[in-house]
């Protein structure tokens, strides 16, 4: 947030990334995660005129709060029908890697900046 806030200039990024973070998966430290109203609106700011957020995790639960908290968004439209297809640009990590053998599987979005 804070990058967004004080680094990125206005309508400065032709795409942002956030590939697994932080799932704060217990429920009581749910409000810690990145992707809240309160993010849609600065990532916005950040995005050029149909610019694209790209996100990606391997926590069903955050996975859902992402593409609700989005759709949600006036900012922004899903340019899948639900979850998109594995970004070819997404190099596959260690951590991505070791959630996979433990069975969790990763969910992608990719949505576009909607010009007002």
């Amino acid at each position: 947030m804070e990058l967004l806030d004080n680094l990125i200039p206005t309508a400065y990024l032709d795409e942002l990334w956030i590939f697994f973070p932080d799932p704060w998966h217990k429920k009581k430290h749910n409000k810690r995660r990145l992707i809240q109203p309160s993010f849609t609106a600065k990532a916005a700011r950040a995005l050029r005129p149909e610019g694209r957020i790209r996100l990606a995790t391997d926590w069903p639960h955050y996975a859902v709060q992402m593409r609700r908290v989005l759709t949600e968004s006036p900012d922004f439209a899903n340019e899948h029908a639900g979850w998109a297809p594995r970004f070819a640009g997404r190099v596959l990590t260690d951590f991505e890697a070791k959630a996979g053998a433990a069975g969790r599987k990763s969910f992608d979005l990719t949505f576009t900046r909607v010009c007002v």
